[in-house]
């Protein structure tokens, strides 16, 4: 199987070459470790298409990715509109087009989660969220279909229950109705009603099944890399069933601390029992030698 590089210079070789089609990879770590550049160099580093940011975070672009995308690839990503209705028959003319960044819950300002909103807060948002998701199901499946094989979902913040929060009942949507799915399925999801009069022009377009890798950033409260390895998911996380897991975190060298991270779980491949430092620089981030 042919594997992604991760963009990051130095850690492919420790994995095996790479990481998996059709697999999901979570980063785990402290806001500001790095977690979104990693997510950015996995984009960038596609021999085809670059992928696509998918933002979950719902208190502002806090994640800076126009800025980094700017500064270390010279990439600036154009914006979908999350509440873009889409039509069967705009989908095939010449000129239709969506952007590269969709902000699934751009505009709240704070946290989206039971404990944070009143009652009518969150049916709202839940109206807002299943507006969403058509938009969500039409935004991969147009890059999907244009050759991108590489997502980013990034700005997934942690809660005491999953059921709770907005960002874990969305990333469950879009990981097992679009990245899971047969692409047939989530073609008929989202044409609905036109599926039959575009079948024609849809079946060639297709992607293959299990050609697309996802990497999940994940913000925890934990900063030490050693706290991180000793709280592991529980088991019923869908984050737990990911093929691949990174710590991302800081551990004390000397009078120092450094960042590094540590491959907690790579099913089907190569698995560094070692600690790995590495660096940020202007040029992303980088595995330091020693």
């Amino acid at each position: 199987m042919t594997r992604l590089s991760t963009g990051i210079p130095g850690l492919d070789e420790k994995i095996g070459g790479g990481l998996l089609p059709g697999t999901m990879t979570v980063l785990v770590g402290s806001s500001g470790i790095g977690k979104t550049q990693f997510g950015l160099q996995f984009l960038a580093a596609s021999q085809e298409k670059r992928g696509v940011i998918f933002d979950m975070t719902a208190r502002g672009d806090s994640q800076n990715h126009a800025d980094y995308a700017n500064r270390l690839f010279g990439w600036n990503p154009t914006t979908e509109d999350a509440e873009r209705r889409f039509s069967a028959d705009e989908f095939f003319t010449p000129g239709y087009a969506v952007g590269d960044y969709f902000g699934a819950l751009a505009g709240r300002g704070k946290r989206v989660t039971r404990r944070d909103l009143d009652f009518e807060d969150w049916r709202q948002w839940q109206g807002s969220l299943a507006r969403r998701l058509d938009a969500a199901v039409a935004f991969l499946f147009t890059h999907f279909t244009r050759g991108v094989r590489r997502v980013l979902i990034d700005g997934i913040e942690p809660v005491a229950h999953q059921g709770d929060s907005i960002q874990f009942e969305l990333l469950e949507y879009v990981y097992h109705q679009i990245l899971q799915k047969e692409p047939a399925w989530v073609a008929r999801d989202l044409f609905r009603q036109d599926f039959r009069r575009f079948e024609e022009k849809i079946l060639p377009i297709l992607w293959p099944a299990g050609s697309v890798a996802t990497v999940v950033s994940y913000t925890a409260p934990e900063t030490s890399l050693e706290a991180l390895i000793d709280k592991p998911f529980d088991e019923g996380d869908l984050l737990a069933q990911a093929n691949t897991i990174v710590y991302m975190g800081k551990i004390r060298d000397g009078v120092k601390f450094r960042r590094a991270l540590y491959v907690a779980k790579h099913r089907g491949s190569v698995c560094p029992d070692e600690i790995l430092f590495y660096d940020i620089t202007d040029s992303g981030i980088s595995l330091s030698a020693e």
